[in-house]
């Protein structure tokens, strides 16, 4: 795509299309840029409008396409097409901070994420010049251009934040520490002198402010990582002007400087070597007085939030989403001064909670904000540690849980009026949320009828709330591992349940709540067969909610718990009546054809899924309407997406398994169709596992009349691959394969195949592949098929008793022997880096496993063997009665004696003898 102006007008068009909320207009728009943007020039022209272009819109719309596209496109990966050619990875590298920094601060904010996204991969090796670059524009005394900097610099070094310590993070921490440390020092304290000169122009500070905020930001990262000789000689300077900043009654400290501020001493105050700054009493309560309790107040900024934009008010309170609010930093605080002074803390805040809730008591009308300021300090001043799946795992001893639950929380979740007092009934919700791991279990059991109830509240955070806490309150275990809440203990309450969290999805604000959905999911999974009686009206209601989300998928939380509650119903119906499998169908092929018709990627791997759960119920048989969507599987485009390919070869598998003889007697295009996706697999590091299973599935299930003419090329195949790209995992699979043919066709078939290719292919094979490598084969089923695949090699293929490959049979046996005794090799050599599905980007999201779609191990070897061991020392027993003294002598003149030992245990436990 050259840089032109008919280009541009182009681009300009379909980047307008995909703003149209019709999709028939805005997802071909979307599928033209996909196809393009592989072209050279093509970021370049998207930089170019986003520059130049006269329409905001467009330019605005340019910037969140490119940052997209960076997102997608600028990592490597092994055996994938690079998107990006290197002259534009040159020329964007060359140009995007400039640009960034001259541009809105709409789309400066888009190019700052890009810069982030490209630093991630490319700094500092590749990008050597970056930070030098970022730095010099601190001097240009330009707070726009300023708080660009710090902005870009913060969504480049948050990262420091959550990663592992290593001494390669380390190496680039103190590069940026030596290049950056100094200048953003006297950035700060320049700042600082610029608050106190402008002290009364209120634009000016809120500009001066929003630097503090990042400056701030950026410290904490720099920081997080403990390597305190950099900042160290300062450190007395940032807490005076810090501390002095959060004292201040001032109304323009209503912004995140406050929130970042107090993170910040919360960090310092946790670290050991900086613990003699707060040990003076009067720093402790001046801290505790004047910046933590008043930080702790619902505002009415919180308030607004709460009622009119729940939503992000949730994100903040639940996730602790990056821009925290001013009451978690504060709870932060007080978790931070705990650590080493919680005595003392706790005894100065005691008197702030009696004193709070008395205030509430006088007039709970007028005084409800005290006593949402009193529980939130005393879950600050009780959470010790915490996980997502626990809640609180450690407490302050010296607060009392149970008390205060039943005093202060337990009357406001029996409020008859759930619509009362919003803010203290999702405190208390939360509460119980939080604390569920400290409090008995009967006041669990008397929480959820009552949780149940608060699910019909009208306030969107106290009814989702409620749907969080009973979600995580059905995930708890008891003593044995079982669910601490059983199904029979909620079958009083099911069908209100059900009824509530259906309801309450139709509530204003929740259509696609995640944590209602979610609560439905954890529900079906607790309940189990107590559902059955409600599916049919249950299932309407989720497909019909399917079909709505699916015209625009927006919250894949939401819509992944959707089809996770799908394969709930169907798992749980189907598991008491097969034959419901049918009425399901009938539900959601309706769906699924229009998602799959309108190629909603987001959707495909979980309809995927879904079908796979359902066809594997069938009997050994395929329904006319799977069978009828069977070429259209083939179509190499779904094959191009990542997150397609592991749920379509297990629904691929889920045909062959059914239907393997209907496949092969069908339409005669369907085999090389499948034999081309094997090909388009097996071709690629980070799929060819795939391309094993739907190899093995076809070798297990198709008639063998069907794929005898494919065969020498499929070994063919395999064996370029192995000689092109020979990785660990490919020989594991190579292993696992070679021998599944063996079980399943016999073991002259394999030595055959092998030597057609190639003269004395199959000893080379044996010794250079098999013998050396089977130790590292992974896996019950994987290792059963490959010791019954050797035994057959070891006693059922005349070729390794009379030719020269007899002087492989003793090693291979040796090999059989330590691969049932030995440990397994899972040793990988250095060169070998595999990428995850996971980790590979695309155009689509990565694949999302449902949990509730898993499919159960398959043997294809079944209970024809029980005990590989007995099955050698019986197959050894039968071939030495075939060539009676041959066996015995080659054993003891070459079998090592260990090895010998195990087989004699094996020869005594199968009781036979060789002859």
């Amino acid at each position: 795509m050259e840089l032109n102006d008919a280009n541009l007008q182009t681009l300009t068009e379909f980047l307008r299309k995909t703003l149209d909320p019709d999709p028939t207009i805005r997802r071909p728009a979307e599928k033209f840029l996909e196809s393009v943007e592989g072209n050279q020039n093509y970021p370049l022209l998207l930089l170019t409008l986003l520059e130049k272009s006269q329409d905001n819109v467009i330019r605005v719309c340019a910037a969140v396409t490119f940052k997209n596209y960076i997102k997608r496109n600028w990592r490597i990966v092994e055996d994938e097409p690079d998107k990006i050619s290197d002259l534009d990875r040159t020329a964007i590298k060359a140009n995007i901070v400039n640009l960034m920094l001259s541009s809105p601060e709409q789309i400066q904010k888009q190019l700052s994420d890009a810069i982030s996204i490209i630093g991630r991969e490319d700094f500092p090796q590749k990008w050597p010049d970056l930070l030098t670059e970022m730095v010099t524009r601190f001097r240009s005394g330009d707070f726009h251009i300023i708080n660009g900097v710090l902005r870009t610099a913060h969504s480049l070094f948050k990262r420091y934040r959550h990663e592992f310590k290593s001494n390669e993070l380390w190496s680039e921490i103190k590069l940026v520490l030596d290049t950056f440390a100094l200048p953003l020092t006297e950035l700060f304290k320049a700042t600082i002198e610029l608050c106190q000169t402008h002290a009364t122009d209120i634009n000016a500070l809120k500009v001066l402010f929003s630097s503090l905020t990042l400056i701030s930001k950026l410290f904490y990262s720099l920081n997080f990582q403990d390597l305190p000789e950099f900042f160290e000689d300062n450190m007395e300077t940032w807490m005076t002007n810090f501390h002095a900043l959060l004292t201040l009654d001032n109304k323009l400290l209503q912004t995140d400087l406050v929130s970042n501020a107090i993170q910040f001493l919360a960090s310092v105050c946790e670290r050991p070597h900086y613990k003699h700054l707060f040990e003076d009493q009067n720093t402790l309560t001046s801290i505790c007085e004047k910046v933590i309790v008043p930080n702790m107040e619902f505002r009415s900024a919180d308030e607004e939030a709460f009622e009119d934009n729940s939503e992000e008010y949730i994100r903040r309170d639940l996730e602790g989403s990056d821009i925290d609010t001013r009451r978690r930093a504060a709870c932060d605080l007080v978790r931070g001064l705990c650590k080493f002074f919680e005595g003392p803390v706790t005894a100065i805040f005691s008197g702030y909670v009696n004193s709070m809730l008395a205030e509430y008591a006088k007039n709970p009308g007028e005084n409800w904000k005290h006593k949402d300021a009193a529980i939130y300090l005393v879950t600050s001043l009780a959470s010790k540690a915490q996980t997502q799946k626990h809640g609180i795992t450690q407490a302050n001893e010296l607060v009392n849980l149970t008390e205060f639950f039943v005093n202060h929380i337990l009357p406001d979740l029996k409020s008859p009026n759930v619509n009362e007092f919003p803010v203290l009934k999702a405190d208390a919700v939360k509460y119980v949320m939080i604390f569920r791991s400290q409090l008995p279990k009967e006041q669990l059991l008397q929480a959820v009828p009552l949780l149940i109830t608060h699910l019909q509240a009208e306030s969107t955070v106290e009814h989702t709330y409620a749907a969080h806490a009973l979600e995580r309150l059905f995930t708890m275990r008891g003593p044995n591992n079982s669910t601490l809440i059983t199904a029979a203990e909620m079958a009083p309450f099911t069908e209100q349940l059900l009824n509530n969290l259906f309801k309450a999805l139709a509530l204003p604000g929740s259509a696609e709540n995640e944590y209602i959905m979610k609560a439905i999911m954890r529900s079906f999974s607790l309940l189990q067969e107590a559902i059955v009686p409600y599916i049919p009206t249950l299932i309407g209601q989720l497909t019909h909610k399917l079909l709505l989300v699916s015209k625009n998928p927006s919250k894949p939380h939401f819509n992944h718990y959707l089809f996770e509650s799908l394969c709930l119903s169907v798992r749980i119906t189907c598991k008491a009546n097969p034959t419901t499998v049918s009425s399901f169908e009938e539900a959601l092929f309706p769906v699924f054809t229009e998602i799959l018709q309108n190629d909603v990627q987001e959707f495909l791997p979980y309809v995927f899924q879904v079908m796979s759960l359902l066809l594997e119920i069938h009997s050994n048989s395929i329904p006319a309407s799977y069978m009828a969507l069977f070429p259209h599987l083939l179509q190499p485009v779904l094959w191009e997406r990542t997150g397609n390919i592991p749920p379509l070869v297990r629904l691929l598998q889920a045909y062959l398994e059914k239907g393997g003889a209907t496949i092969a007697g069908s339409a005669a295009d369907k085999i090389p169709g499948l034999l081309g996706v094997f090909q388009k697999l097996i071709a690629s590091k980070a799929n060819d596992h795939q391309g094993f299973y739907l190899l093995n599935s076809i070798i297990e299930h198709m008639p063998p009349e069907s794929i005898t003419q494919y065969r020498k090329q499929i070994f063919i195949l395999l064996f370029q691959r192995l000689q092109g790209s020979k990785t660990t995992k490919f020989i594991k699979s190579f292993l696992v394969f070679i021998n599944l043919y063996c079980v399943k066709y016999g073991a002259i078939a394999l030595q055959e195949i092998f030597d057609s290719i190639q003269p004395k292919m199959f000893g080379m094979v044996l010794e250079k592949i098999v013998i050396p490598e089977v130790q590292k084969v992974s896996g019950t089923v994987e290792k059963k098929i490959c010791a019954v695949g050797i035994t057959k090699v070891l006693t059922e293929c005349p070729a390794m008793m009379d030719t020269e490959y007899t002087k492989l049979w003793i090693p291979l046996l040796q090999a059989l022997i330590g691969f049932f005794e030995l440990p397994e090799d899972d040793s990988i050599p250095d060169d070998e880096h595999f990428i995850d599905i996971e980790d590979t980007p695309g155009y689509q999201t990565a694949f999302s496993q449902l949990a509730f779609a898993g499919k159960k191990e398959h043997d294809p070897i079944g209970d024809a063997v029980g005990n590989p061991k007995i099955l050698l020392a019986q197959s050894l027993h039968k071939l030495s009665t075939a060539c009676p003294g041959r066996v015995p002598s080659m054993l003891s003149t070459s079998l090592n004696a260990e090895a010998l030992q195990f087989l004699q245990g094996y020869l005594q436990a199968a009781t036979v003898q060789l002859v």
